[in-house]
Parts: structure tokens; sequence; C-alpha cells
């Protein structure tokens, strides 16, 4: 269980390393592209021994999925079951549902199929939902969900809290200092992401319409239209490379919970 975790976090801080570098060279003009998690899977399918690349991630993205729906269902790190241990654990298991699409859509790579952006995907699930019995309503939820756990985000980088869960104690000051200031920039970065996100389903359920949804690579894609778009995008390009350290700061440091 901890094995897979640990290599699920690897998994998880290569993809978002990756978006972030080819977010960097599109803000610098030299290649890249802003992109999504699918993006950056399609990036993977091109490069050589792409596919078996592609199987270690889906590997990698379900032993991360299977460790956050235990932590949902087994609460090995005792959350609890009054209202703020609920909340954080539902947050585990749709933290797990949205990983178990990264790897359906890695999967689907590796078998030929599936190209669509993070957008496109998020338009299919949106228009989809619209057409349920208050499917307006139900979007207009999880945008607010959305927004709610981007903030949240933004506040766990401003309150310092996610270190406890790591044993840090034996590297020195300035290592532990910097390291917890990348963790924080790369967590707070993700946060405004998520915000953006958010608010772009909560529109399209406002003006009843799921063209409106944009995945990470439409937030990104917005960031670069705007004045000064260049500087803005390079702070979200090093900001997902430093949720990507963090990430991977977790598979060396982190406290893993089994019993």
């Amino acid at each position: 269980m901890e094995a897979l975790a640990r290599f699920g976090y690897i998994t998880r801080g290569f993809v978002y390393a990756l978006i972030g570098i080819l977010t960097l060279f599109a803000a610098f003009g030299i290649g890249g592209k802003t992109t999504g998690t699918n993006g950056a899977l399609q990036t993977i399918a091109r490069q050589p021994f792409g596919r078996i690349l592609l199987a270690l991630f889906v590997v990698g993205l379900l032993g991360y999925v299977f460790w956050r729906f235990v932590q949902a269902i087994k609460d090995p790190g005792n959350k609890g079951i009054d209202c703020k241990g609920s909340i954080l654990r539902l947050g585990y298991g749709a933290s797990g549902l949205f990983y178990l699409g990264i790897a359906y859509n890695a999967a689907s790579l590796l078998l030929g199929d599936g190209s669509s952006s993070d957008t496109k995907t998020k338009k299919d699930w949106t228009a989809m939902l619209m057409q349920q019995p208050f499917g307006r309503w139900l979007v207009g939820l999880v945008g607010a969900i959305v927004i709610g756990v981007g903030f949240y985000k933004v506040y766990l980088a401003y309150k310092v809290k996610f270190h406890k869960k790591h044993n840090l104690d034996k590297l020195g000051a300035i290592q532990k200092k910097t390291l917890v200031h990348i963790s924080r920039f790369g967590i707070a970065s993700r946060g405004v992401v998520f915000v953006m996100t958010g608010f772009f389903i909560a529109d399209a359920a406002k003006n009843y319409n799921p063209q409106e949804v944009k995945g990470l690579d439409g937030a990104l894609l917005t960031l670069a239209r705007q004045p000064y778009g260049k500087v803005l995008l390079t702070i979200a390009a090093l900001g997902l490379i430093a949720f990507a350290v963090c990430s991977l700061l977790k598979v060396r440091y982190r406290q893993i919970e089994i019993n």
C-alpha cells in the first residue's frame, strides 16, 4: 500500500512538472503550449517508448487512486466522522475519482484512443450533467465546491499545515525552509487554478452553456490572453512546477498511514 501511494505521488509529480515545463516554454515562445493533464499524457505518448511510459503512468495513477480511496473509506489518518473529518474524507474520495479519470484517459491513449483536451472533457461532462433533472443546479454546485477546494488549498499554503505530515527533521534548516516555501507556492498556485476552473463551471451553469467550461489548459490560456499575459503564464508555470516538487517531496518524506 505504501509503495503504491509513493509511486502515485511520483506519477502525479511528473505529470504536473511536464505541464509546467510546457507552459513555461509557451510563455517564452520556444515551442511549448498551454496544456492540461490530457495534453501532458499526449506529449508522453509521442515520445520514444511512449507506450511503456504511459503504462507506468497508468499503474502509478491507479496506485494514487487506490491510496485516496483507502484514505476516504478506511480512514488511516483518523480524521473521524465529524463535520471536518467527513469533509476531508469526501475530499479524498473526490481526489481519487479525479485521478481515476486521468488514469482512464492515459489508458485510452495507451490503447490508441482518446485525444481530447481537459477543457473538451469537462465540457462533455458538464453538458451531460445539465441534461439531468436539476442539472443546472448540480453544475453550479460542482462549481461552488471546486471554488471552495481552491480557496482551501490557498489556506493550507498560507497556514503551512501540510508539512506536519512530512518527516523533515533530518533536513538542515535552510533545506527545510526552502522546500516548505516551494511547496507553499505550488499548493497556492494549484488552488488558484481550482478557483478559476470553479468560476468557469459556475458561469456555465449561470448562462446554461457548457461551452463556457474550461479545464487547466483553458485556465492557462485565459491567463496568457490577459495584459502581462506572459508574466502571469510564467508565474503559473513555475507554480505548477513547484507543485510537482511538492508531490515528489511526498515520495521521500510523506508519512503514509496504513493502519
